[in-house]
């Protein structure tokens, strides 16, 4: 009857209990939204929509930006940006998260970036009985006298039930005997079981008894845990012990080494003998107080068996019970409270991180984070700090959130990479602080045009090239990157060019490798100039140019050309020469030109054959033909002269002309027969032929005594005569020799005094024929005989 008193009693405390939970609630609810959940629920399991909560529409959602954020990283969510659906991330215990506080309220925050706004919210796990109810021990040992009275009550060590409310420990049950039964009391630490003594104990009929101890929780279904109770029947015992103090308070911190003193206890006993001997022992203690502490049974000290901290458990209340050799004890209570140091660096939780940001932005938001301590007082105050030389500063918001922005304009160009050293310290001592890095990329944004490593350049390229040639390079370079950076070459317009411009070089667009597309020829084209434009792949592209100017060089490529005497007249020209000219007598000029320039335009003249050497002789610098010697009456009157023209050039190129000379005793003569300059026919008759051979043949000694009597006589005459008459000089050109407008070796103005017998004619009648010149020939020759002045002819080349 009584026990049944107590569970009525027991329940409407629960209901007053639940009653006010839920007028907690209801008054939290209005500062924050509460959503609960059951413990162990799979990940993904739903638990919420807070799109109503939130405000939001669907469509505004993704635009605002939310994440969901919880202190401590105890609880991991997950936020569903389409649908404003709240899942659970991973599986929830409720007895690893908050122990036995109940209700188990944890609380997060809805972040909503754009803009910054923040929600607080609580989820409450919810108990479900996934725990059985576990004696520490699974044998429980008594002694009690024989002579302990009816009605005598008995502790037994409780049941641990991780479970709370309705699902932790509610009762207990006892094996049937004929000497206890089993009562239940209440307690702030939950109900206790006590045996009451029905009936005497008597040692000598029963020395022990076995009792099974059952524990029931109230889940659905219920769930048990039992241990052994062996009692012991002892002899009188009729002095308990007592502790000299019931409670002891002890301040312990938490940095104290393992197996320091916590404290001593004490207790007495009037007894003497076996009943007198006292031993203590922890009593209804929990699992961790007896990993944390150890107590000698002896002595009663207590002494630490693992670190303390104070972020876990702050205080500690100990149940210690001393009991003598006859099995009476007492019991007394140590309350154990731990001095907080600062042990626990800060934490830094990143919500929202940017690791690469587009250059040339205002004030932009890099990274959202979050600061805290885990320790107290001073040692949990947080100041947080970044480096003062970056372009970067921290903005405090709500709830210890920090965001890092920037603040100023950040050029790619100066510097592509940041690496930000976030600092969070507290205020304790010492003080502890924790860095965390941040690399932050700047991303590239076309705002370089290309620029060319020269204003200008300057191509050499031989004439007479080979198609396709490669003549050069341009460069340019851009200080942007990526698709900025990748630069194209092309030909700009040209509309001072007398050709197209495509039609003479080309651009490789890849790299600026330039070719000549067709071969140039000095003559033609000696120069030209163009642009190259360069343009990057931006948007929009940007671009620059640089002036290209070609210089053809020349080569040995053209032939001298005879001007004088003309090769293609219809008839050859025949230079007249007086017997009775003096030695160094001017015969002719012959005049040529070299269509190419500078050394290749040198000419020099040189007599390669000769009807009979000796008598006449080529300058080498300007061409003229003079007699070498005194003219005599045994020199034939008709004379081929052969004389070749070569330019300077390597290798060097050559041009020959033919000279017909006639001697003439007088321009006085009515008539001079002109002799035959064509292919003569006289030679062509066979028996002039045979008749020629026969008298060489015969004459061969006569002729041979007659070239002995010459050359001395020759040999004589040249004693008398300046060597500079005779001989000419060969070789290259003396160092005043300069060309003149790129077209021959003129270098002075002369007159020519020409007498031209006309073949074929047949008249008494001199004819001097005026040679059709080119025009660009510069400069002429004049020479004066004071022989026959009446017989002059004077040509001037223009």
């Amino acid at each position: 009857m009584e026990t049944r008193e107590r569970k009525e009693l027991l329940l409407e405390q629960r209901q007053v209990l639940i009653f006010f939970v839920l007028l907690g609630m209801t008054l939290a609810g209005s500062e924050s939204r509460r959503y609960s959940v059951a413990e162990e629920m799979e990940s993904g399991f739903f638990v919420a929509n807070l799109l109503k909560d939130l405000g939001l529409e669907v469509d505004e959602l993704i635009v605002r930006g939310p994440r969901v954020v919880s202190k401590g990283k105890k609880l991991s969510l997950q936020f569903d940006r389409q649908t404003g659906d709240l899942f659970l991330n991973e599986k929830l215990d409720r007895e690893e998260l908050c122990g036995s506080t109940e209700p188990c309220v944890l609380p997060f925050q809805v972040l909503l970036e754009n803009p910054l706004q923040f929600f607080q919210a609580e989820l409450q796990i919810r108990d479900i009985n996934d725990h059985f109810p576990v004696f520490l021990d699974k044998e429980i040992f008594l002694k009690i006298s024989e002579s302990t009275t009816p009605g005598t009550t008995f502790l037994i060590e409780r049941a641990q039930d991780l479970d709370v409310g309705s699902n932790s420990l509610q009762n207990y049950t006892i094996s049937p005997n004929f000497y206890f039964h089993l009562t239940i009391q209440d307690s702030t630490d939950g109900i206790l079981p006590q045996l009451v003594l029905d009936k005497a104990l008597d040692r000598e009929e029963q020395p022990e008894l076995r009792l099974t101890l059952t524990a029931l929780d109230g889940g659905t279904p219920p769930r048990s845990g039992t241990a052994l109770v062996l009692i012991e029947i002892l002899d009188i015992n009729d002095n308990a012990p007592e502790f000299t103090k019931v409670l002891y308070e002890v301040r312990v911190p938490e940095n104290s080494p393992i197996g320091s003193h916590v404290a001593t206890v004490s207790a007495r006993d009037l007894d003497i003998g076996v009943y007198g001997q006292i031993s203590y022992a922890f009593f209804q203690a929990s699992e961790d107080i007896r990993k944390t502490f150890q107590i000698n049974a002896k002595s009663g000290e207590l002494l630490l068996t693992q670190k303390l901290d104070f972020e876990s458990v702050q205080t500690y209340t100990i149940n210690i019970q001393a009991t003598d050799g006859g099995g009476l004890s007492a019991s007394s209570v140590v309350l154990i409270q731990v001095i907080d140091l600062n042990d626990n660096p800060p934490e830094l939780t990143m919500s929202t991180l940017i690791n690469q940001i587009p250059e040339n932005l205002q004030e932009t938001i890099i990274a959202i984070f979050s600061v805290s301590d885990s320790d107290s007082g001073d040692n949990g105050r947080i100041v947080c700090s970044i480096p003062d030389d970056l372009p970067f500063f921290l903005k405090p918001s709500v709830e210890n959130f920090y965001t890092l922005v920037t603040n100023t304009a950040l050029d790619r160009e100066t510097r592509s990479e940041y690496n930000v050293t976030i600092t969070v310290s507290d205020m304790g001592t010492p003080r502890l602080k924790t860095e965390q890095s941040i690399i932050i990329l700047i991303s590239d944004v076309n705002d370089n045009a290309p620029a060319f490593s020269q204003k200008s350049y300057t191509l050499l390229v031989h004439e007479n090239n080979q198609p396709a040639l490669h003549i050069g390079s341009v460069n340019a370079t851009d200080r942007d990157s990526g698709t900025n950076a990748q630069i194209t070459y092309s030909l700009l317009p040209n509309q001072d060019l007398h050709l197209p411009l495509s039609s003479l070089v080309s651009i490789n667009a890849d790299n600026g490798q330039l070719f000549a597309l067709r071969a140039l020829d000095f003559e033609a084209l000696q120069a030209f100039e163009f642009r190259v434009g360069a343009t990057d792949q931006g948007s929009p592209a940007l671009s620059s140019q640089a002036l290209v100017r070609v210089v053809v060089l020349d080569d040995n490529d053209n032939s001298p050309f005879v001007l004088y005497p003309m090769q293609n007249a219809s008839a050859p020209c025949t230079e007249l020469v007086p017997r009775a000219a003096e030695q160094g007598y001017l015969v002719t000029k012959v005049v040529a030109v070299d269509g190419d320039s500078g050394q290749n335009a040198w000419l020099s003249y040189q007599l390669l054959k000769a009807t009979e050497p000796g008598l006449f002789g080529v300058w080498a610098h300007n061409g003229e033909v003079r007699t070498t010697r005194l003219l005599s009456e045994r020199d034939a009157a008709r004379h081929r002269l052969v004389v070749l023209v070569k330019d300077n050039g390597e290798p060097p190129l050559s041009a020959s002309v033919t000279l017909h000379v006639l001697l003439v005793d007088g321009f006085s003569q009515p008539y001079l027969p002109l002799p035959e300059v064509a292919p003569e026919r006289a030679q062509g008759d066979s028996l002039t032929v045979y008749l020629v051979i026969a008298l060489a043949s015969v004459s061969s000694l006569f002729l041979f005594s007659v070239l002995v009597f010459v050359v001395v006589r020759l040999c004589r005459r040249r004693r008398a005569v300046p060597l500079g008459v005779c001989s000419m000089p060969e070789g290259h050109f003396p160092g005043h020799l300069v060309d003149v407008s790129g077209r021959g070796t003129l270098s002075q103005s002369y007159q020519y005094e020409v007498l031209c017998l006309m073949g074929g004619s047949g008249t008494s009648e001199f004819k001097v024929p005026k040679p059709i010149i080119p025009n660009f020939l510069a400069q002429g020759v004049e020479t004066e005989s004071d022989e026959n002045p009446s017989f002059r002819n004077n040509f001037e080349f223009s």
